[in-house]
């Protein structure tokens, strides 16, 4: 069947015409769902959502736009939607005993999740909208900074492409309403990315080199080596554990928890430690297994995202481990 008839007869009522057609957008739909509202679950929830939107109103699909844009402004509002229901916003963190030495503290985004590459590979029909500029956590946290209608504008307009009629017509705004939220978003956007993320690079395959890191990474955390682990970061590195509110910046401060949360008076001490390489939001990843002294089997323990700049990890966002199946992770190891 056509793409055309198969439009026709999803407009018409057939179920199967309709899930075969909406599910060939699924992954990428999910992004821009995560990308709104920067959890994995909750994106995965508002796909679902979508698509019983999209079945109620398919006969206001006239074909004026693409299948796919017009599935994208139900998705969009269906975040925005939601985001109405439960407003929520970055919370200041308190000040900590080690200060940043680039400035005051990261604001807590407690409902960051991180996103499976393995759902990224392969994303068709636009690769380009799973760029690892506009994925990697770093824009994320950044885009979490907007009110959510100038996050959408931003989203539509400059990870998407579209024009700025195309973005007042998914929205309901008007052509100057769209150009006065992206000329507010964009600078806010600007103050909340990275110094070195400012420019947004092209996503490249992972280097020897960042494997090569990522091996030394795993290496140190399985012998509890805070020594080693203290080489592979930069001077300004920074470490955060979405839900939680902890955070702790520079090396040394980095350093000195590792070597507390190993340390004798840590339940962690004496554990064995095992290291499984993945990757999340076109970012090296790590998750990590713990089996304390007497047990069985090794523990799903947490789930190491690393942002590598100049051959150095710059930043660790330490995630809780309830998301390892999504990566196709076991829960425990023998």
């Amino acid at each position: 069947m056509t793409q055309e008839r198969r439009e026709t007869a999803a407009r018409d009522g057939e179920e199967t015409a309709f899930g075969e057609l909406v599910e060939q957008y699924r992954r990428e739909l999910q992004v821009h769902c995560y990308r709104i509202v920067g959890s994995f679950e909750e994106s995965e929830d508002l796909v679902q959502e979508t698509f019983l939107r999209a079945w109620r109103k398919r006969e206001s699909f006239q074909g004026r736009s693409t299948f796919r844009a017009w599935l994208y402004r139900i998705a969009t509002n269906a975040c925005l939607d939601f985001l109405d229901r439960h407003p929520r916003q970055p919370s200041p963190r308190e000040v900590a005993r080690a200060s940043d030495p680039n400035g005051p503290p990261p604001d807590a985004i407690r409902w960051l999740q991180p996103y499976p590459d393995r759902l990224l590979e392969p994303m068709e029909p636009d690769a380009a909208a799973v760029g690892k500029e506009t994925i990697e956590l770093a824009f994320l946290v950044a885009v979490q900074h907007l009110p959510p209608r100038q996050r959408a504008v931003l989203i539509l307009r400059d990870v998407l492409g579209w024009s700025a009629a195309e973005t007042a017509a998914a929205l309901g705004l008007t052509i100057a309403a769209v150009k006065s939220a992206l000329q507010r978003a964009r600078p806010t956007l600007r103050e909340h990315l990275p110094r070195r993320r400012e420019e947004w690079a092209p996503s490249t395959p992972a280097t020897a080199q960042e494997r090569a890191l990522l091996q030394r990474f795993m290496d140190a955390h399985e012998r509890s080596d805070a020594a080693a682990f203290a080489q592979l970061l930069r001077e300004d590195v920074r470490l955060t554990m979405p839900p939680l509110p902890f955070w702790s910046c520079g090396r040394e401060a980095v350093t000195g928890f590792a070597e507390h949360a190993f340390g004798p008076d840590s339940p962690l001490y004496r554990a064995r430690w095992r290291s499984v390489p993945t990757r999340a939001n076109r970012q090296p990843a790590v998750a990590g297994y713990v089996r304390p002294p007497g047990a069985a089997e090794y523990q799903a323990q947490v789930l190491n995202v690393l942002r590598v700049e100049g051959g150095k990890i710059a930043e660790i966002t330490a995630f809780e481990p309830h998301l390892f199946k999504a990566f196709d992770l076991p829960m425990t190891l023998s």
